[in-house]
């Protein structure tokens, strides 16, 4: 049961009676912060009293007097200015837990009404390898696929990778220019890699000497005339004028400091080629790079036949390299459709924008303005080209007719907000048009950027982005030294070095996922190997070990899981800290309801860092194996046996492993 649910129907139904309209306010019962105001806490009484123009601790007492909590709470307690403490019944709180103990589903509670849910994550450009910026949207779209399943949603998820855009002319230049064939027969995919970081370097380095930098040292310029502005603007007797004006030239002081960051960024840049005898020949002698670039993506999207057999040659390979990093995250999906899947259906698309009235011509490009927005969205190049936002648009389409999601996921940095935007508005406005597109909720599950130490987004001291695979070999391999100097530090080691390299594998992995989920994903947080693998705190590697320790109760006590689960022990909870574990127990499903209704995978991280707290807290004072009785030891026993199954349900709907020894 969800006993935060089953408290708020119950509040609906007394605050519908006191005063009709009111029901939602029940979503204020919340779980007590502090366990002195009872087990939960109602807020509501204090809005309510605000609206009938009635003080809030009469409202309380009217509001309780409607109540009915039957078996479940002790009698309410109105606290402060109007605060309702519930405190659970110990007996109900006993016969709770003793039906999870036979219950495979440990007390998650299915939706009443579920929904079908289209999860779109990862989607990566396979011409080139997963890097640092792709582990966020994998792991909070997987998390966030096996959060909903569990709760008895239909969840289909897709993959829409990049597999037919610019990347793969960059490539297909490449090869037809800088190719190693023998590299290429050895190992088509980094071969691949190498031919795409060519020739974007070189793209990037005539963008930025004919373009970018122009156009900065503009800006600089432009910002220092600013700057000489708001310094004679400082020349003033009023104090309060003078500390105003000075803020403001500190501001713009900053600003210009950073653009001369950037260029001089950019000129390290130029550098970096200029003074590489290579590079620099190269650039010389592919000075239209950047042109010639979409010249052959324009190709292979007009069927060229040697750019669309390149492509066939090379996409099989780059989704094989793909799959080998999905396989060690463990993450699958039910679909992988990328952009090349929707490339017939564009035309189409246009031709509905045109039909319901949204495409207006701009300089030859086909746009759609929308209202608040200063820039469009572009549905097709003047050249004919279309943009990914286009596919976007087919994409909504094709989900819609073929799928009926209620609701569609985008897991998606938050740096493509606007773009997000605009498509879900293009997307309502095309619905006049499109009546199937009605009623489909589109949501931009955003998050944050992962950085370095020094609050930069993360990568390689070369400056280019830290790749996946690289990342989790680093992570397995320093687990592995933690495990090993553990084991070693026994007097009798308990792992081989099979089993090392597994427990290693599981923390190294589960740590750099777990420190991701453990985030509010809209924050920015910093990449640290010490933090993810440490034994203390919120860390998968705690919770691993927590759920390894109840294990070697079981062990350490030559007790039968199977005839503990089965016998007809009674629960007992006589102590606090039996009680606090026991409550936690039952909060499972609630943590797994939060998710769902933020999309925020942090809120089960909490809860298992909270329940293993308990754990703790209980095992510490209360002896399990030496309990005063047989009676008490075996109800006891079924507490470690609950935990450890909420941990290990927990975790895996996160993706990640546990161990049974660390």
């Amino acid at each position: 049961m969800n006993l935060l649910a089953e408290l708020r129907q119950r509040f609906a139904v007394a605050l519908e009676s006191l005063e009709p309209g009111t029901a939602e306010l029940a979503d204020m019962v919340l779980p007590s912060q502090d366990g002195k105001f009872g087990d939960y806490q109602a807020n509501c009484a204090m809005p309510l009293g605000k609206q009938l123009k009635q003080p809030p601790r009469e409202v309380a007492q009217q509001l309780i007097d409607k109540l009915d909590l039957g078996e479940i709470c002790e009698a309410p307690e109105i606290a402060g200015p109007g605060f309702i403490n519930l405190t659970v019944r110990d007996a109900w709180l006993i016969g709770q837990l003793q039906s999870l103990v036979r219950d495979e589903q440990l007390g998650i509670t299915p939706v009443t009404e579920p929904k079908t849910y289209v999860v779109d994550y990862s989607s990566p450009n396979v011409a080139k390898p997963m890097h640092v910026g792709h582990i966020r949207s994998t792991v909070i779209g997987a998390a966030l696929c096996r959060v909903l399943k569990q709760l008895g949603h239909k969840v289909i998820s897709d993959n829409h990778i990049g597999d037919w855009g610019t990347q793969f002319g960059m490539i297909i230049y490449g090869y037809k220019h800088f190719v190693d064939e023998d590299a290429l027969a050895q190992a088509i995919v980094p071969e691949l890699s190498r031919l795409y970081k060519l020739v974007s370097q070189l793209v990037d380095y005539h963008a930025t000497r004919s373009k970018k930098i122009p156009e900065l040292e503009q800006q600089i310029e432009d910002v220092a005339a600013q700057v000489e502005e708001k310094r004679a603007a400082t020349n003033v007797d009023d104090d309060k004028l003078r500390k105003k004006a000075e803020k403001k030239l500190r501001q713009t002081e900053g600003q210009l400091a950073g653009l001369r960051g950037d260029l001089k960024d950019l000129q390290h840049k130029l550098a970096t080629v200029d003074e590489d005898p290579t590079l620099s020949r190269l650039a010389t002698e592919h000075p239209d790079i950047g042109a010639a670039v979409l010249a052959e993506t324009a190709a292979l999207h007009a069927g060229d036949p040697t750019n669309k057999a390149l492509w066939e040659r090379f996409l099989p390979a780059c989704l094989e390299e793909l799959n080998e990093t999905y396989d060690r995250l463990r993450v699958t999906f039910d679909y992988t459709l990328g952009e090349s899947f929707y490339h017939d259906q564009l035309p189409g698309v246009i031709e509905s924008l045109e039909g319901a009235g949204l495409i207006t011509e701009s300089d030859g490009a086909k746009c759609i303005f929308l209202e608040g927005h200063e820039a469009p969205l572009i549905a097709q190049k003047q050249d004919g080209a279309f943009l990914y936002a286009t596919t976007d648009l087919a994409t909504v389409q094709y989900r819609v007719e073929n799928w009926h999601p209620d609701v569609t996921l985008y897991v998606v940095d938050k740096r493509q907000s606007l773009h997000f935007e605009q498509l879900f508005e293009t997307v309502r406005l095309w619905s006049h048009q499109s009546p199937q597109l009605r009623g489909v909720d589109l949501v931009h599950v955003s998050f944050g950027t992962v950085l370095g130490a020094d609050g930069k987004p993360y990568k390689t001291r070369s400056g280019s982005a830290v790749g996946l695979t690289g990342l989790l070999d680093e992570a397995v391999e320093r687990a592995l030294r933690i495990v090993s100097e553990n084991d070693d530090s026994r007097e009798q080691p308990l792992l081989t070095d099979k089993d090392r390299q597994q427990v290693a594998k599981h923390i190294g992995i589960g740590a750099i996922k777990y420190a991701d989920l453990a985030h509010n994903r809209t924050s920015d947080y910093v990449f640290s190997y010490d933090k993810m693998l440490a034994m203390s705190g919120n860390t998968a590697t705690y919770m691993q070990y927590s759920y390894a320790r109840v294990r070697s109760i079981f062990t350490k006590g030559d007790v039968d899981l199977s005839l503990l689960r089965s016998s007809e022990t009674a629960l007992s909870i006589e102590l606090p800290h039996e009680r606090a574990l026991a409550l936690a127990l039952l909060q499972f499903s609630e943590a797994l309801t939060r998710v769902a209704s933020d999309y925020r995978p942090n809120h089960l991280t909490a809860y298992l860092f909270e329940l293993a707290s308990r754990y703790s807290s209980f095992f510490e004072n209360c002896p399990v194996l030496k309990a005063d009785s047989e009676a008490l030891k075996q109800s006891r026993l079924l507490l470690c046996d609950l935990t450890a199954r909420v941990i290990a349900r927990g975790l895996e709907l996160l993706g990640i492993e546990t161990v049974e020894r660390m």
